[in-house]
């Protein structure tokens, strides 16, 4: 299949499919007699394996590592052990932002209910007050003078 037929089936555009050709996550193809790039079906499937990747955060070198080796042979261990990686280095980033977007909960509220008769600088202590009750802001260490 030419490179533009691949590029609409699989959704990307020629030039990333030449780029994945280019440092060889896909199989450099040999040109027809016209010079046009001949793929085979099985460089779709591979093109669908490196976007599904990406888009769940593995990096192009990763990528290289987990597609199959020699005559389509998969490292089965290694697969498993990388996407399981993978899933742990996600859930690490939720937990992250979850107590991310739970620090900007707890400020927006702060903000939105501090006392009106406070003064600009009593105002932000306050709130930063409220942060660290809460436990979003590390509590200030006293001083050992």
């Amino acid at each position: 299949m030419k490179i533009g037929e691949l590029a609409e089936l699989s959704g990307l555009t020629a030039s990333r499919i030449r780029f994945y050709e280019a440092t060889g996550l896909i199989k450099a193809v040999e040109r027809t007699a016209n010079g046009y790039r001949d793929y085979p079906p099985e460089a779709l499937t591979i093109l669908e394996i490196i976007a599904n990747a990406q888009h769940a955060g593995f990096s192009l070198e990763q990528i290289r590592h987990l597609l199959p080796t020699g005559q389509g042979s998969w490292q089965h261990d290694e697969l498993v052990e990388a996407l399981k990686r993978k899933v742990a280095e996600i859930e690490e980033m939720q937990e992250r932002l979850n107590q991310s977007r739970v620090q900007l909960l707890v400020a927006i509220e702060s903000i939105e209910n501090r006392p009106a008769d406070l003064n600009c600088s009593d105002r932000k202590e306050w709130v930063l007050g409220r942060l660290r009750e809460n436990g979003v802001v590390p509590k200030r260490k006293k001083n050992s003078r």
